[in-house]
């Protein structure tokens, strides 16, 4: 690339900024992140990160710093939530160290990802901005940014917002999208495994479906803890991401008359329980305007029920990432060839969650009819049917 080096302001420090704040400056762009809280404190819970996404951080530098961090499962059992037992096992492929499949606790990703960006001497982390409009013209994006009672003017090439699904960002470019509460609540929580390490379960991922709820387990921080998330219906809706919550709130949709002994006892070890509404944004969503573009939760928020959420963003990032690099004397041509690129995929993995969404919540026959499905089709086939995500890479 030339010798100008451009300068980007990403709005957000969450996984899909940094991911994006890293990406740039491996292209030569200056990237200035402003974040709008003051501390990067533990947000969320665990999360999984398959190859599409594991190859992307490691390919900028993190594997050394993640892999002591995360846990390669083995596989993901697939639970019977009325009757307790395993239904089917999906192994993962471990032949490629390149593109592990890992499950991680969101904040050892955020740590690692911000210390890595910390040392960039093209990235500047700025904590306690947070950004309240911005206009645009042919030359570049004007942002005034808040700290505390200061106001701060930065002016930029262009401005990705990867400011999360309540995205100040998306409020200017497109006023009239509002996230879509779904009806389903996401309930977490972590109990503390007190095996000694040489004597823990091999690590594997658990999905419990039952009717109306499911329930997620995995192993994470050194499998000293193991993360829990519950989803069920609800009608509470509002915004926040670690909302308390009490275990009679989270055990509500797990009865005995529907869920095993062994499902209850899972919600019954978590001590702290936290909640958050599960909302989405529609496919129409408009990522791009000019020298100003989305990515994550800001362009395409999506249920979980892939685990791609993360995995999306840290995509984005790659691809915003290679878009600019390639077109940098267009910085409007590069962002929307970046959408270009994105949207179809994205809007699939969009429909894929929510597809599993609704197998995982059947009930009755249609529930006994999944169950005797899976298990004729059989592990390794079932998990072959998402290599189309696993196996793209940036």
């Amino acid at each position: 690339m030339s010798g100008r080096r451009a300068t980007v302001l990403v709005a957000g420090a969450g996984i899909g900024g940094l991911t994006a704040a890293l990406a740039l400056a491996g292209q030569g762009f200056k990237v200035i992140v402003a974040e709008r809280a003051a501390r990067l404190e533990e947000a969320g819970a665990g999360l999984q990160l398959s190859p599409n996404a594991s190859s992307i951080l490691i390919g900028l530098g993190l594997k050394s710093s993640l892999s002591t961090r995360a846990i390669a499962p083995d596989a993901v059992s697939v639970m019977s939530g009325p009757h307790g037992g395993e239904l089917v096992r999906l192994p993962f492929d471990k032949s490629n160290p390149a593109a592990p499949y890992w499950v991680i606790h969101r904040a050892d990703l955020q740590a690692a990802l911000a210390a890595h960006a910390n040392t960039n001497p093209l990235i500047e982390l700025r904590l306690g901005y947070e950004l309240e409009n911005f206009v645009t013209d042919a030359d570049g994006v004007v942002a005034d940014l808040r700290q505390g009672e200061a106001r701060h003017r930065q002016t930029a090439t262009a401005l990705i917002g990867a400011d999360g699904l309540w995205s100040a960002v998306r409020r200017q470019i497109d006023s009239t999208t509002q996230p879509r509460f779904t009806g389903l609540i996401a309930w977490r929580g972590t109990i503390e495994n007190r095996r000694p390490p040489d004597q823990a379960a091999p690590p594997c991922v658990q999905l419990w479906m039952g009717s109306n709820a499911h329930l997620v387990t995995y192993p994470m921080a050194n499998g000293q803890q193991t993360n829990v998330v519950a989803i069920s219906s609800g009608q509470w809706r509002d915004q926040g991401w670690s909302v308390p919550a009490t275990a009679t709130e989270a055990g509500a949709a797990f009865t005995a008359s529907r869920w095993s002994e062994p499902a209850r006892a899972i919600i019954a070890s978590v001590a702290n329980w936290r909640k958050w509404a599960l909302f989405t944004l529609p496919a129409s969503t408009r990522w791009v305007d000019g020298r100003v573009a989305l990515l994550g939760d800001a362009a395409h928020a999506m249920l979980p029920f892939a685990a791609q959420g993360a995995g999306m963003a840290i995509e984005d990032a790659a691809v915003l990432a290679r878009c600019v690099s390639e077109k940098e004397d267009d910085f409007p041509a590069a962002l929307k060839r970046y959408v270009d690129l994105r949207r179809e995929r994205v809007v699939r993995v969009q429909n894929l969650a929510r597809q599993n969404g609704r197998i995982y919540h059947l009930a009755g026959p249609a529930a006994t009819a999944r169950d005797l499905a899976m298990r004729l089709v059989g592990g390794h086939r079932l998990l072959t049917r998402q290599n189309w995500i696993y196996d793209w890479r940036a």
